[in-house]
Formats: C-alpha cells, structure tokens, sequence
C-alpha cells in the first residue's frame, strides 16, 4: 500500500487521504462512509478502466462509498470483455490502456452500449480529447484531476431524466417532435429520419432533445452544458462542438448548410426545420 503522504503525477495530492481498497472485480457497497453528495439510485454500474492499479482503486473507493456497484479493468480487453458482462451505466476509460487502447475500447463499446463514457488522459493536447470523444466518449478528465470531481460529473450525467415515469406514475407521453424528414420521440428516446431509425449516444440525443425543446432559441455552448450536462460543469465549452458535430454526421447533415442542427456565427446552435 502506498504511503498517504506520497503523490502520484495522476492525482491531486489530497487523493491519499482516502484509504486505498483491494482490487476486486466487484466490490460491496458497504465499505466505508459515504462521499458526501446525493445518493445515486441503487444499482447504478460503474465500471473503472485504468492500468494504474493504485488509480483504479482509489476511484474505485470514493465510487463504491457512493453507494455504486463497481468493476475493474486493467487492459483494453478486459475492458470491453467487463463491459458485455456487466453492463454498466457508466464506465470511466483511460486513454492510454495496454492491449487496446481506449479509444478503440471505446468505439467497440459503442457498438453495443449505449452506458455513460466519460475519458481519462494525460495528454493535454486537444486532439487527445476529440479523438477520445469523436467514437462517442461523452465528456473527459484530465489527469491529474480530484475524485470528488470525477464524482461530481458522474452524478450530473445520471441527473438528466431517462424514464417517462415520476414518483412511479405514468406521465402523458408528448406527441413526437417532427423536423421536416426528422422525428424526434423524446418519451421513447428514439430518432427516426425518413421513417429510419438513428442510433444516437445518450448524450447526443441530449443535445438535440435541448435543441429541438426550444426551437426558436439559439444556444450558446454554455447554455447548451447548462441544459444537457450540468450548470456546474466546468471544462472545455468546444467539447459541445464536437458532439453538435456527431449528430450532424449521424443525421446526413451538412455544416455548410445544415437542416437540422444551425450554427449561429458567434452566438451558437439551434434547430433548424428541416428544409
């Protein structure tokens, strides 16, 4: 075990304070007192992907006092061997990961998961991070960063609303929004253009449910992350660009002249109506 007084070049330096956990492929949800902050519902996966050993544990404690169900992987394979196996709602990927690598972990994942990604780097260069999010990473960190952090952006992700139903009642389902070719069902989270249906990341469906709510507004990128991610998010604001940028791609749009999703020069984004 590390001794609490060291650092690690990964973490800040008031991350030793928490006692390191023995790596297990799950762990209980019992161990220790709980970080403080809202309880996730239970249940909720993590799964915590990082070859540092002495980072996963860490992270992997702060979560499971959180009161999550936590998995561990070290390589990229086991990775996405953990990831068919177990499902989660959100899994925190390093970059730089033995085997494969996690932004190919990534872009596997993808193909059948549709759980929260948030990525971990240590390279700062931009292009680290929108190659991590353009196979469909939701938001990243960079290394060192706080656990309480990490924390924080994980339950702002879980706060965004994913079923139709509140306080166990049924809720009227909203008719489907219709943008010329593009229809959007909010209540069943599903896209279809041209009658087909478009298979869209959690996030990016976010973006364009905020878009399409208010479709006489033009958004600037921080009203977007106050909509879709959380009014305490705080990172680089260009991370709204690359998934507006996703979902043009996913619905044939093209940037120089979308119908869909428009730039407004120097303000932001709004929907268009599909002409």
């Amino acid at each position: 075990m590390k001794n609490p007084g060291s650092t690690s070049h990964h973490m800040t330096a008031d991350a030793w304070t928490e006692p390191r956990i023995a790596d297990t492929k799950y762990m209980s949800q019992s161990a220790g007192k709980p970080v403080p902050g809202p309880a996730p519902p239970s249940g909720l996966r993590v799964l915590v992907v990082d070859d540092e050993r002495a980072l996963a544990d860490l992270v992997g404690s702060y979560l499971v006092r959180d009161g999550f169900e936590v998995s561990m992987a070290h390589d990229g394979q086991q990775a996405i061997d953990q990831a068919r196996q177990v499902d989660p709602d959100v899994m925190v990927l390093d970059l730089g990961l033995p085997v494969i690598d996690g932004v190919e972990v990534c872009r596997v994942v993808r193909t059948f998961s549709d759980c929260y990604i948030i990525m971990l780097t240590a390279r700062t260069e931009e292009i680290d991070k929108l190659i991590g999010l353009s196979v469909g990473a939701d938001d990243y960190l960079t290394k060192p960063f706080s656990p309480r952090e990490l924390l924080a952006r994980i339950h702002a992700m879980l706060r965004r609303p994913r079923t139709s139903t509140t306080s166990g009642q049924p809720v009227q389902e909203a008719p489907p929004r219709v943008f010329g070719a593009l229809s959007i069902d909010v209540s069943g989270r599903e896209v279809h253009l041209d009658g087909e249906a478009v298979a869209l990341t959690r996030t990016e469906f976010d973006v364009l449910e905020a878009l399409s709510a208010r479709p006489a507004m033009v958004f600037s990128r921080r009203q977007l992350i106050d909509a879709v991610w959380d009014q305490t998010w705080v990172g680089d604001e260009h991370l709204v660009d690359v998934h507006v940028g996703h979902l043009r791609r996913k619905l044939g749009d093209d940037p120089s002249s979308p119908r869909y999703v428009r730039t407004v020069r120097g303000i932001g984004y709004r929907m268009g109506d599909g002409r």
